[in-house]
């Protein structure tokens, strides 16, 4: 079965929400997912800076394990750690799927910063896109 690290923003209950509409997709279709609020269980178990640290070896773990990583790229700007994984799971090969669902773009043609659109392998834009892609990539 693939496996599939969802990246996001996670600092409210509406982003935690939407990572976990895309996790459950992803889940759906057929994929294992790595979900870093959910998932990341030993750091939880750290205090101060150690608990920093263990959260960032989780995740770059997780990165590493996946064979796709889904973006949540929703927000006036892409999350600064979710740059980073899609940045380190780029350098790594890792095929990249972003989900950006904003209604304005239909206002200007750029959608999220170009250095991140132009890594990624799939741009959708909802999650009943996201879930047809994902079936597709599933099924090659």
């Amino acid at each position: 079965m693939p496996h599939a690290y969802i990246a996001g923003p996670l600092f409210n209950e509406g982003e935690r929400w939407f990572d976990e509409q895309i996790d459950q997709i992803a889940r759906e279709v057929g994929f294992t997912t790595f979900l870093p609020h959910r998932d990341g269980k030993e750091a939880k178990t750290y205090e101060g800076t150690e608990r920093v640290q263990r959260i960032f070896i989780e995740d770059v773990n997780g990165v590493d394990r996946a064979d796709i990583v889904i973006a949540n790229l929703n927000g006036i700007t892409t999350d600064d750690g979710t740059a980073w994984e899609l940045g380190y799971a780029y350098a790594k090969g890792k095929h990249l799927v972003g989900v950006y669902t904003d209604w304005r773009l239909q206002f200007n043609h750029q959608t999220v910063n170009l250095m991140i659109e132009c890594s990624l392998h799939k741009l959708v834009r909802s999650l009943n896109e996201l879930r047809d892609y994902l079936a597709a990539y599933k099924a090659e």
